[in-house]
Formats: C-alpha cells, structure tokens, sequence
C-alpha cells in the first residue's frame, strides 16, 4: 500500500457542531482533539509503507484507532464498529459524521506494518512528543519501574501433551504444504496424532505414561529422519517443524536407537517452553507464582506536579531476570532524551554494577532497597565485610584484630561481574581469640569476596541510606507503579496476551502503555485528582 498525505487539522463543521450538543461537558476523546488536535504524525510511519500501490488509510488514525482499542478493551471488529457508530471517536480522528469506516483487517495488517518495521514504538512515542511540548514531562524528573508477569495465549499442558501437541504440530504443518509428502506416515499416527491429545485418552500410571511418551519420541525422531533425507528442503524450514527440533532436543536422547524420555524438566527455565503454538512463551517463576508466557517491565514518571505518564516498555521472556533490563531501559530514555534524575527500583533490579553502570554512563541515581549481606556473620553478629579495613590502592585489607591480609586476586565471575578474592593466613586466625565471630574453617585463614571498588562502595552506601528518614519518604512513591499494573490489568487485559509470539505482545504491551497515558492525561486536563488505594468500608473502620 502506499501513504497518502492526509490533511485533517480541520475537524469537519458537522462532527464539531454534533459532537459538542452530544457531550456538553466534554469526555475524554473531545478534551484530547481539543488540547493536542492530531497526536499522531504520518511521518513517523511513512517508512512502514511503499511509494506504489493502493493508498493506504492514514498511519495516524490507525495507530490513534490502535491505542484507543486497548483503552476500551475490544477486538478489531469492536474498534472498527465503534469507529462508525461513536462520535466522539470520528471528533477525536477528525472523521466526518458520513465516513463508512473500514475493514476491522487494517488493525492487525497495521500491527504487522508496525513488526516488520520494528516501529511499535511509535505508538508511544509520538504521544510523548506531544507531551513534552506541552510541558507534561519533566526533564530530568524522578521515574519508577517494576514489572509484572503476562501468561501465554496458549492452553497450559503436562509434559506429556506438550511432546505430543509438538509433533502434531508439525505433522498438521507439513500437511498443509505438502500433504502427498506423508503418504509414508505409519496408519496408528493417524488415531494417535489425528486429534489433540488432550482430547485423547492418555495413560494414567507412571510407567504406562512413560512408555507412552517414548513412543512419541520415536515417531518424532523418525519424522526428522524423514525430513533431513527428503529433496523438499522447505520441510525442514516449517517453523512447526523447527519448534519440534528444539522440543526433541530438550525432553528425549537416543542411545543406540533407543529413545529415551528425559527424567524431570529442563534446568534451564530460558530453554524450556510449554507449547508448540506460543514456542517464545517460556516459564517464569517468582515468590510461590509460577506461569508460562512473558514480562512486562514498565517505566513511568511520579512528579507529583506533573500526570504520571508511561516513557518506556520493554517486554521480555519470562525467566530473564529484572537486573538484566535496567541497562536497556536506561540506553532507550537516554536516546529519546527521557532519562531521569533518580530512578526508583526494586530490589530484584538492584545491583553495585547498575548503580555504577546508570550514574557513569547516564547521569541517573538509582533508588532502591540494596540486596542485604546474607553472610552468616551479617545475620549472627558476627564480622561481615563491614567490619574489614580495605585499603584498595595497596589491595590489602585488614581484619578487626588488626591482621593484615596476604593474598588479593582480581577474578571475574560467570555472569561477566568484576570479583575479588581475599585471603588470611591460617596462623592468625585459628589462634585468633574472637574466631567464632569470623569464621568456621578449620584448616585455613578467613576469606573474602569483594566487588569491584566503585560497586563495593555503591552496595555499602546504599545499605546505610536504607536507614534514613529522607530515603524512605523518596523510596515510597516507587509503590505507585503497581497502581499502574492493577490498571492495566482491570481496565485492558494486561495479565493474558492477545497474540502468540513475544513481539506481536510487545505491540499490546506498548499500546496499552500509551492507551494509559491518554487516560491519565487527559484526567490532568480535567483537573480530575489521582485516586488513591481502595480501601473497603470495613477496612476503613480500623482503629489507627
């Protein structure tokens, strides 16, 4: 399709006129055309379309249309009728009261623009312009994030079903391109793989269902074999056929012909995935909750003079770690030039390295509770780390008997951290008269592991400022940013992807983040006050 300049900073007379004598205090859509007029620009879109072709509707209704489905909860279909009937919406999209719309298709072809263009952005983004022009956003101000987790669109299986549904999978793909191909196929598949397994009648004992499981593994390792020695190399290429692979891989060994089921789950929680229709939706697990799906990492603004709006979303697998997104989140504000003053973290996105890391390269301070020492000297009272004299130019240290350490060794752990390794001489400790407050070792000296200067130091500062007044009145405006999840969640189906794959979630996760600061916004324009936490009648009546 090709883009077709739009000009429409004129609202049609009629829409104007109508709209108005409907809604005479206003609403949210006529207050956000009134105060911005267009918040989306085609230009910003112009790249996802070609310069031949149909003419395409305008990329800015589009994504306006896009945002405002996730703010109301509805499908395309929903979106597309609301888009004829509301008018408010046709005011809000300068439409004239006689516009027939179009096909609800356009949404999710413009979704799919917005991927293979890698512009989701965009839909957060071109609000934020708008924004800041408008003096919503404070430069340099105070941010907060926290994440939360989103399940799959797939249906949860046992092990069991998970195996079988993948070769299924990949024998339903195969048959779709190229069904003569499977005239080969033994006559039990067809009763076994025929239907979906959960609508079979699996074994219930643990030895049958094992056996059973095996004789899976066996049909899948012989479809592969059929595969890597058939001439239509676009077999192999099937992403059901590639999800097969990599589920084989995981749960069965062949020795000697003989297939074997793997005993437990995979270790690895980023290697292990539950379906064959949602391969990216792996596993996640924090606290007591476990689910299969994504996360979702929002960034926000909390000035109390100022509406909390979204400035960054980042959607990841569900096992990575919260501490592995920060850097990325901090290089996206830096080059939108949103970066923050202070950026207030929990603790399971704390790290020396980040504190480090955000104040060198980007100017940020980050706030957030520091991983406490776990040592058993930190919990008994003992001498952890704290009680040592580190003296980091001549790299010694010195214990609190006045001993003076003779080995220091600069190492660097798996995960890339900077890592120092400190020893004392078994003569001076095992006669030491306070050993039991040092350690317990036996047969040698005590030892050390010590960050890096710079982080060792962030880590001690940042658990002596845990203790002030001043930090946890600053520390208690991060809570606000579960507010924002629960909304979300409420209000726009946060919890559950709409869509299969991490990168069309992505899109949900982004329109629901500009969808939020449309409504937040224009409350502010209002003058709406911010709601606080619901508290029940009864609750209320606690005495204090």
């Amino acid at each position: 399709m090709m883009l077709r300049p739009t000009n429409s900073l004129s609202l049609p007379e009629d829409t104007a006129r109508i709209a108005h004598m409907a809604f005479p205090q206003g609403n949210l859509y006529l207050s956000l055309r009134d105060e911005f007029g267009e918040l989306f620009d085609d230009g910003a879109f112009q790249d996802l379309f070609s310069r031949r072709g149909r003419p395409a509707l305008p990329p800015w209704r589009l994504a306006l249309i896009t945002v405002v489905q996730f703010l109301e909860g509805v499908t395309d279909r929903q979106a597309a009728d609301q888009v004829r009937a509301r008018i408010d919406l046709k005011y809000l999209l300068g439409l004239p009261l006689d516009d027939p719309g179009f096909h609800f298709s356009v949404l999710s072809e413009f979704r799919s623009r917005l991927i293979a263009g890698s512009a989701e952005g965009q839909l957060l983004d071109g609000l934020l312009s708008k924004f800041r022009d408008r003096g919503l956003i404070k430069r340099r101000g105070r941010q907060r994030t926290d994440s939360t987790h989103v399940l799959a669109r797939v249906r949860s299986l046992t092990r069991l079903e998970s195996v079988g549904e993948t070769l299924r999978a990949a024998l339903n793909a195969i048959a779709t391109i190229q069904p003569t191909w499977l005239a080969w196929c033994p006559p039990e598949w067809f009763s076994r793989y025929g239907e979906r397994l959960e609508s079979a009648r699996l074994p219930k004992g643990q030895e049958e269902g094992h056996a059973y499981a095996c004789q899976i593994g066996q049909d899948g390792f012989a479809l592969l074999t059929q595969i890597d020695g058939t001439a239509h190399v676009q077999l192999g290429d099937l992403p059901a056929v590639q999800t097969l692979r990599r589920m084989w891989a995981l749960q069965f060994t062949q020795v000697d012909g003989d297939v074997r089921w793997q005993d437990g789950m995979v270790t690895n929680a980023r290697e292990r995935f539950n379906s064959p229709y949602d391969p990216e939706a792996g596993y996640g697990a924090r606290g007591g909750l476990k689910w299969s799906g994504y996360k979702v990492h929002f960034t926000e603004s909390c000035e109390e003079d100022t509406p909390h709006v979204m400035t960054a979303v980042r959607t990841t697998e569900a096992a990575l770690t919260d501490y592995q997104v920060i850097d990325d989140i901090h290089q996206s504000l830096a080059e939108r030039q949103l970066l923050p003053e202070e950026h207030l973290l929990d603790g399971g996105y704390i790290s020396g390295d980040l504190v480090v890391r955000a104040k060198e390269h980007h100017g940020v301070r980050v706030i957030g509770p520091a991983r406490q020492n776990a040592s058993w000297q930190a919990r008994s009272g003992g001498y952890d780390v704290t009680a040592f004299q580190i003296d980091w130019a001549k790299e010694r240290t010195v214990c609190p008997q006045g001993h003076t350490s003779y080995y220091w060794k600069n190492l660097r752990e798996k995960r890339g951290y900077d890592l120092i390794e400190v020893r004392f001489r078994e003569r001076d400790c095992q006669k030491c008269p306070v050993k039991a407050r040092c350690t317990r070792v036996k047969s040698a000296g005590r030892k050390l592991s010590l960050r890096g200067q710079a982080q060792h130091e962030a880590i001690q500062e940042g658990r002596a400022l845990e203790t002030s007044v001043q930090w946890g009145k600053v520390y208690t405006r991060r809570a606000g940013i579960e507010g924002t999840h629960s909304l979300g969640v409420r209000t726009m189906g946060l919890r559950r992807s709409r869509y299969r794959g991490q990168a069309k979630t992505h899109v949900q996760h982004v329109a629901t983040a500009a969808a939020i600061n449309l409504m937040r916004v224009a409350a502010w324009l209002e003058h709406v006050p911010r709601r606080g936490t619901r508290i029940s009648r009864f609750a209320a009546l606690k005495p204090q």
